[in-house]
């Protein structure tokens, strides 16, 4: 193996590896950003020795040994200072004469290690962009670069940002721990929320020349079926496994060959990926097969599931998909849920019931500058046949909207409305 296929294997590991091993370290240093180093120092040893000896037949457990004997060094040379680490510095060295592979005793706890980094990465005490890069970091591997590219922020910025946020998960000495009780769903809601907010960055980017990145669907996809084994009796973790999952299917035919938008009602329908349609049925049905009242994620995976069942646009059930929002709306009222209803009523009922419905949003301060509200506006003012007036929403849109893309398609929108 050649010295660029060796660094590309090593990668590879790394993605799949780095948030075990720095679960696994969190739990013996009780602080992430320590963890994240000493799992750094692992995979610099990997870069460095690998090259020559061969990647090892279990890289993963390698890695994950290399950063534990890190661990217990750290601890002895006194970094901290904590009688409590000291001791457990001490165990942990115990444990290394007792215990010959290493890897195999820091698996012991390996599930609830994940999913306490989990709800660290998530923590509510951060703000949300910095949830958003640490999750990415933590358990999703990704190099600060590759965060800021996928985000279209500056490398320096996202590297401050995940400082930041680690720096004040020491401060407020956040718990190694799964949060019990009322705490707990809390908890799980922003933990939930994190890994949509990465899904829908990456089907729908805000900004930028791509109107998809689907490496952060891949991403977000891959953090809800962990989190989803880790906690397999919520059932809102497999709504929103669901809905990632059905919404995903989509992905070949939401853009063209030239990487153009196309619209859900346009697309070719046979470019569905029906495996992941099929996963995210069946994710749809353990959910609601627990018995519990639906929550958002369940509630929109079961609109999700009324366009992925529609052989063509027509088979569609609007009316139900209207009655789903309905039911949103009053589980987690928003404009954005009912102007999402304006647009199944109006598909259901037809363009005019729909823009009275959404006539009544216009004024609503958080939609303001949403671009969505113009762009569904100008679409029901053209099936009604007033074009000068549908023609002004699109143009709207497109000024509002910060996605090349997008503005490149509700401008052509607007040109076709010709009395």
């Amino acid at each position: 193996m050649s010295a660029t296929e060796t660094h590309r294997a090593i990668e590879a590991v790394w993605k799949m590896e780095s948030a075990r091993v720095i679960a696994g370290l969190t739990r013996i240093v009780r602080d992430v950003g320590v963890a994240e180093e000493l799992a750094q120092d692992a995979l610099v040893a990997a870069l460095e020795q690998w090259p020559e000896s061969g990647i090892p037949d279990n890289p993963g457990a390698w890695l994950m040994g290399t950063a534990k004997h890190r661990a217990i060094d750290f601890l002895r040379r006194g970094t901290l200072i904590d009688r409590k680490h000291e001791d457990l510095g001490r165990e942990m060295a115990e444990r290394e004469m007792q215990v010959p592979d290493l890897a195999a005793a820091m698996d012991d706890n390996i599930g609830d290690d994940m999913l306490r980094l989990v709800f660290i990465a998530c923590h509510p005490v951060l703000s949300t962009e910095a949830r958003v890069a640490l999750t990415l970091r933590l358990l999703g591997g990704l190099t600060t670069d590759e965060i800021a590219r996928a985000y279209l922020s500056s490398e320096p910025t996202i590297a401050q940002r995940i400082v930041r946020a680690k720096r004040t998960l020491t401060e407020a000495q956040v718990p190694f721990e799964v949060p019990r009780g009322a705490e707990f769903s809390g908890r799980l809601s922003s933990v939930l929320q994190v890994i949509y907010l990465i899904f829908n960055e990456g089907y729908s980017a805000t900004s930028g020349d791509d109107w998809m990145r689907p490496a952060l669907c891949e991403e977000a996809l891959r953090l809800g079926r962990i989190v989803a084994e880790l906690v397999p009796n919520e059932p809102e973790v497999h709504g929103l496994v669901a809905l990632m999952e059905i919404q995903a299917s989509r992905s070949k035919a939401r853009v063209n060959a030239q990487g153009e938008p196309v619209l859900l009602l346009d697309q070719d329908r046979a470019r569905w990926d029906r495996l992941l349609i099929g996963r995210g049925l069946a994710a749809l049905d353990r959910a609601e097969r627990m018995g519990e009242a639906r929550g958002p994620y369940g509630i929109q995976a079961a609109i999700a599931a009324c366009h992925a069942r529609a052989v063509t646009p027509r088979d569609t059930d609007w009316a139900r998909i209207a009655a789903l929002y309905d039911e949103l709306g009053q589980i987690e009222p928003s404009p954005v849920v009912e102007l999402n209803r304006a647009v199944a009523v109006s598909m259901a009922s037809g363009p005019a019931a729909g823009l009275e419905l959404v006539d009544a949003l216009t004024d609503d301060p958080a939609l303001k500058n949403y671009h969505l509200l113009p762009s569904v506006r100008g679409d029901l003012l053209k099936k009604l046949g007033r074009m000068n007036e549908a023609r002004a929403e699109f143009e709207r849109a497109a000024s509002i909207t910060r996605n090349a893309r997008e503005r490149n398609l509700l401008l052509e929108r607007a040109r076709t409305c010709t009395d």
